[in-house]
């Protein structure tokens, strides 16, 4: 009996021991859960702050700093010293000449360049489309203009448009036409500059295009062929209806960079780039702004400029919107 009782007694210190162990493994679980828990809770905060952090950093306070400074008159030399003005700095603007004369350089620079620039990215995605050989590297080719540095373009472009020695002008006295004066010229300026922003803008666009229209599904097509309809019926009809949205995200895209249209005009002319030519002829809403604010060290008057180009932005938004909208509803209907 001794011997049993002897021989139990370990037995029962392993058992005893047992639930001590559990119990210790539990509260590693369970701060382990815990653990679990907040980082499931907090972690896509701490992955999105630095993002909020820069924008409230570069992009928040930017946008309420030049919107009291609107309503103030204050000088690039002494930003601290602010004398309140309210409105007068967008009463002034709407009296000031040089400024509707930007805007509309504005206009027709977006017009001249984005029309031609979406209907020859349209072109090419619909080339591109197709199975050819060598496809990737064109598409990879259509991209380089969009890499390209902007200083680099403008100067090389600024180069093919010289008046005297550009490549431009020579070949158009092959032809018997005489040299165009593009730089200091009201419409020939205009269109030097869109070409630039054509060059670089179409193959981007044109990718997206080609994303868009892969995305089609190829029973259209089949059943478009079936009833007898060629590829250009197709393009018309099935691939162009499918494109809207596209499209129309193409258009106010290319519209906003039209309106914040300054790296071109600004080096196209070296020497009266910030005024947009000796006659403001290409002066855009980028360079009256760059003009008045860091030329004039008005900043007053150069961050009520700004805002009217973000209150500009925000209209072609709320466009953007409505069209969507009825877009929707019609295909809805």
């Amino acid at each position: 009996m001794t011997e049993l009782t002897e021989t139990a007694a370990p037995s029962t210190g392993e058992e005893g021991a047992a639930p001590a162990g559990e119990r210790r493994l539990d509260k590693r679980a369970a701060r382990r859960s815990r653990r679990y828990q907040r980082d499931v809770k907090w972690s896509p905060y701490a992955f999105i702050a630095p993002f909020f952090l820069f924008f409230g950093a570069f992009g928040l306070f930017p946008l309420l700093y030049t919107g009291w400074a609107s309503l103030h008159r204050v000088s690039l030399n002494d930003p601290n010293h602010m004398e309140w003005a309210g409105l007068h700095n967008f009463t002034r603007l709407m009296d000031d000449e040089f400024f509707w004369n930007a805007l509309q350089n504005t206009f027709t620079i977006g017009i001249i360049s984005t029309v031609p620039q979406l209907a020859m990215a349209l072109g090419l995605a619909h080339l591109l489309n197709y199975r050819v050989r060598g496809s990737m590297f064109f598409r990879v080719a259509a991209l380089t203009p969009y890499a390209t540095s902007v200083a680099a373009a403008t100067l090389v472009f600024a180069m093919l448009y010289g008046r005297d020695y550009g490549m431009i002008n020579w070949a158009l006295g092959l032809v018997g036409i005489d040299s165009v004066d593009w730089e200091n010229g009201d419409w020939t300026s205009q269109i030097a500059i869109s070409t630039i922003v054509i060059w670089r803008w179409t193959g981007y666009n044109a990718l997206i295009y080609l994303a868009a229209m892969q995305a089609v599904p190829h029973d259209l097509y089949e059943s478009a062929a079936l009833d007898g309809a060629s590829r250009w019926q197709q393009f018309i009809h099935v691939t162009i209806p499918s494109l809207r949205p596209t499209i129309l995200f193409t258009v106010v895209v290319s519209t906003i960079g039209a309106t914040q249209l300054f790296g071109e005009p600004l080096l196209f002319s070296g020497t009266s780039g910030a005024a947009g030519g000796a006659d403001h002829q290409y002066q855009t809403l980028g360079l009256f702004l760059y003009e008045k604010g860091w030329f004039e060290l008005n900043l007053g008057r150069a961050s009520a400029i700004a805002w009217t180009m973000f209150l500009i932005l925000i209209l072609i938004g709320l466009v953007n919107w409505l069209i969507s909208w009825r877009l929707k509803k019609s295909e809805g209907a």
